[in-house]
């Protein structure tokens, strides 16, 4: 029987590379992002299922929970960066830190929560994609760390709280991605590691299966 995997921010950085190895693997993927153009050409080149849309808008989340009936793996990869340059603390916008925990924390929680009955019956994994921003201190950083620290803490309950379920909250290390790009320039980026090598370690993690906790791919 083919496994199917649902992953949020498929159209690039890691979420596509991801997807390409699951698919390389016989997946069956159904892949959400913001932008149709980018995410539809991704299903193109991979045969999954495509449905563009905000993880953070209910409806969205709803219309991809119907389209997994079956589901072995849940990846919340999409990630808001926040206002950039990244403004300290002392003056970050509370509107733009609401908008970024609906969805670095809210969508994450709300997709876990949609999904679980079909995650419950194939004995299924969540890979909640988090950062070292979680726990160091960085500059600049407090707004998107705070809710990825607060992503941690929300899958480390729900291990304990579904111990049929596999869950794992994953630090992949930074990833020559557009994120990281928009946050600290382009040249600065180049140098950190290529998402298919960081997503080739991810996909070793889902094949192994190990306890739920908390995985370094750094």
């Amino acid at each position: 029987m083919t496994n199917t995997a649902l992953i949020t921010g498929a159209s690039r950085g890691l979420g596509l590379a991801l997807a390409r190895s699951l698919a390389a693997a016989g997946w069956n993927l159904v892949i959400t992002a913001r932008g149709s153009a980018d995410l539809e050409r991704v299903a193109g080149e991979l045969g999954a299922t495509a449905l563009a849309g905000d993880v953070a808008d209910a409806a969205h989340v709803a219309r991809l929970a119907q389209a997994v009936p079956e589901l072995d793996l849940l990846v919340n990869n999409a990630s808001g960066l926040g206002p950039t340059p990244l403004p300290a603390l002392a003056a970050y916008p509370l509107d733009a830190f609401r908008a970024l925990l609906e969805t670095n924390v809210t969508a994450p929680l709300a997709l876990v929560q949609a999904t679980l009955p079909a995650l419950r019956r194939s004995g299924g994994a969540v890979v909640n994609v988090s950062s070292d921003a979680a726990t160091g201190a960085y500059e600049g950083w407090g707004g998107y760390g705070a809710t990825k620290a607060a992503l941690e803490q929300l899958s480390n309950v729900l291990a304990a709280e579904e111990p049929g379920v596999r869950v794992w909250w994953v630090d992949p290390g930074e990833m020559n991605t557009r994120m990281l790009a928009d946050a600290v320039g382009a040249e600065e980026a180049a140098g950190a590691a290529d998402p298919a090598k960081v997503a080739a370690s991810l996909h070793d993690l889902v094949r192994s299966r190990p306890a739920s906790g908390k995985v370094s791919l750094r």
